[in-house]
C-alpha cells in the first residue's frame, strides 16, 4: 500500500474517525507482520466500534501475549496518547 493511501487513511481513522478506515489500516499492519502498530490500530478500531472480526481479536491477542506486562501497558498508553493528540489537533482546526 502506498504510503499515501497510508496517511490518507490515518486521518480518517483518527481525524474522522472512520471505523472502515482504521479496520483497513489494522488489516495492512496484520499482512506485513506488524505487531506493536497492529495493537495500536486495533485499539482505535475497537474505540471507534469498527466492525472488527476473529482474526482481529486472535492476532492482537498473540501479539500480547508475547510482550511483557510493561511493554503492553506502554502500547496501550501510546494508543491513548494518540487518540487524545489527535482529538486536542481536531480541536484547533
Amino acid at each position: 500500500m502506498a504510503r499515501a493511501h497510508t496517511s490518507e487513511l490515518l486521518k480518517r481513522a483518527y481525524a474522522a474517525g472512520d471505523a472502515h478506515a482504521a479496520v483497513e489500516l489494522l488489516d495492512q499492519s496484520i499482512a506485513l507482520g506488524h505487531r506493536r502498530i497492529a495493537l495500536i490500530r486495533y485499539l482505535q478500531a475497537q474505540h471507534l466500534d469498527a466492525p472488527l472480526d476473529a482474526r482481529h481479536h486472535e492476532y492482537v491477542r498473540e501479539v500480547a501475549a508475547r510482550m511483557s506486562p510493561a511493554t503492553l501497558a506502554r502500547v496501550v498508553g501510546e494508543a491513548r496518547a494518540r487518540r487524545v493528540r489527535q482529538v486536542r489537533e481536531d480541536q484547533y482546526d
